[in-house]
Formats: structure tokens, sequence, C-alpha cells
């Protein structure tokens, strides 16, 4: 790659970063500005410094879906946020069997085979 073809690069990913966070800053204001400043989850309350702890949730995990009355948006502190994606990140991985937060069924049975095992010790 010639330094003409490196300085594009650099030029597009600059943009496409900064962009990203114009966009991000955007619909951030706007939900700020529509939903009291509360943890959508555990209810806590923000205001002043740690309003930065306050971030905006996209429902349907899709940023680029930004309806402007906020349907697809909720305020959730940073903590419940990652919660939330990593629960998302679980279910992909089979191990949450539905969406209301219930744990697959367990596929090991530690004692399935004890009583043949206290047998056998006893002989």
């Amino acid at each position: 790659m010639g330094k003409s073809d490196k300085d594009k690069a650099s030029k597009v990913v600059a943009d496409s970063l900064r962009a990203r966070s114009e966009r991000d800053a955007g619909y951030r204001e706007k939900a700020l500005k529509l939903y009291p400043h509360i943890c959508g989850r555990c209810g806590r309350e923000f205001s002043g410094k740690n309003l930065q702890e306050l971030t905006v949730h996209h429902r349907d995990h899709d940023h680029d879906n930004n309806p402007a009355d906020g349907s697809n948006w909720e305020l959730l502190c940073v903590y419940c946020h990652d919660n939330e994606h990593q629960r998302q990140v679980e279910a992909q991985q089979g191990y949450i069997s539905s969406g209301n937060g219930e744990s697959a069924a367990a596929t090991h049975s530690p004692f399935a085979d004890l009583k043949s095992m206290l047998e056998k010790k006893k002989k």
C-alpha cells in the first residue's frame, strides 16, 4: 500500500468514526430529552456527574434504527446495559432457552450414578 492509499484509508476510518460519534451523540441527547434520567431496569436515578453512566440501549439491537419518537430506545445504566448485552450473547450461544430469562435445562446430572457408587464403596 502506497502512502496515498494509507492516507485515504486513514481518512475513511477517521470519517467513519466521526460520523458514528455524531450519530451516537445525536440519539443519546434526544433520548435524554425524551425520557426521565432513570435506568429502565434497576430504577437508579442519574443527574449531574453520574449522568454519563446512563446509556441508550437499542431494544432491537440495531444502532441504525433511531426513530425520532425514541420507540427503539431505553435508558439503562452501564451495568444493566452490559448485562442486557451479555444476556443476548448467552442466548445466541444457547445458554438461555427463552427470552424470559429462564436458563436452559441442565444436561449433566452429577448424582445420576451416586447410589451404585456408594454401593460399590460399601463392598
